[in-house]
């Protein structure tokens, strides 16, 4: 089959190589997908670039943990009804050498997740990491009717579903943005606000828009730059689950969030505890059905463009997923 993999870490054009590779069969409690889509996520590049102290798992790794196809074989103790299937993949190259960046991929069946009827396999490409990391974060801060939940970052991919999911559940939805154009793209997603942190002091802005009581929970994309923020947007007993940071190390407002009884959350969607996936994953599955998450694809290129994409998701300029066209090779 032919794949993109890298043998060695470092910058995309100088690693990234497009060739053939043996197509995989499934073992048993796997299927194998035919895929069409694969998906670039920020960790796929960080991975690749050995960021973190992140080392090679395998001698060689063809890259990515998102996509979508259809299944065209599955093994022992699957049912031959899955045969045929559209699916989104989750944690396709998590703690594994092989991920979506290729024509095949086999992996645990419950890893492939059938999508509903009318949603595309392009959609279920956009799924996986930024949709999980988002209903998870959603669940864990209880968005409810009464509720203000804050949502940095809230035109990235992950903010753009944690604020359609928080509206879903009822809640009043702020979004961070750093341009009017985010601006436009988190309101048209369903917040209700969205605040320039760039022109305007957000911390005020929030104050403002809750009438000075602060928000009821922060959904934080990245607590290193944010934490000292905190005092000025949450309210006490309010509560901030964190799915992101820069670096390895966050300064935090502790005395005061200690007198005002804050919780604070942190989680990694890779290794979240089964009975949370599934449960988000029922979430996500009726709000696909309904027909309630939109996806934003802001770029498709042929796998054989890896590089360009990985750059491009690095860059973080652009709004929206990055996919590649796994079948234009």
């Amino acid at each position: 089959m032919r794949a993109a993999f890298y043998t060695r870490q470092g910058p995309a054009a100088d690693v990234l190589t497009i060739g053939e590779q043996p197509t995989p069969e499934p073992g048993p409690g796997e299927v194998r997908v035919r895929l069409q889509w694969s998906g670039v996520n920020p960790s796929d590049w960080k991975t690749r670039k050995g960021g973190g102290g992140r080392q090679l798992i395998a001698p060689l790794i063809i890259p990515h943990s998102d996509g979508a196809g259809v299944i065209d074989a599955v093994g022992d103790g699957v049912p031959a009804s899955r045969l045929g299937e559209s699916v989104w993949i989750w944690n396709g190259q998590w703690k594994r050498p092989f991920g979506t960046a290729a024509e095949w991929i086999a992996l645990p069946s419950a890893q492939a997740v059938r999508l509903p009827d009318g949603v595309s396999t392009e959609d279920g490409a956009c799924l996986g990491i930024p949709a999980f990391t988002a209903m998870h974060a959603v669940r864990l801060v209880d968005a409810a009717p009464g509720m203000t939940v804050l949502v940095t970052a809230g035109a990235g991919s992950v903010g753009h579903y944690a604020v359609q999911m928080a509206r879903a559940r009822g809640a009043t939805v702020i979004a961070t943005v750093s341009s009017d154009d985010k601006a436009r793209h988190a309101l048209d997603a369903g917040a209700h606000h969205a605040v320039n942190y760039r022109a305007h002091d957000f911390a005020a802005q929030v104050r403002a828009l809750t009438g000075g009581h602060g928000v009821d929970a922060v959904i934080e994309v990245n607590l290193t730059a944010n934490a000292a923020q905190l005092p000025g947007v949450l309210r006490p007993h309010g509560q901030v689950v964190v799915y992101g940071i820069t670096g390895t190390e966050a300064t935090l407002p502790a005395l005061w969030m200690m007198q005002a009884s804050i919780r604070l959350r942190f989680f990694m969607i890779y290794d979240i505890a089964p009975a949370d996936r599934q449960a988000a994953q029922d979430e996500i599955d009726s709000l696909l059905r309904a027909g309630r998450l939109r996806h934003t694809v802001a770029r498709r290129l042929p796998l054989t463009r890896i590089a360009e994409a990985h750059d491009l998701v690095e860059s973080g300029t652009l709004m929206g997923h990055v996919l590649l066209d796994v079948r234009a090779i």
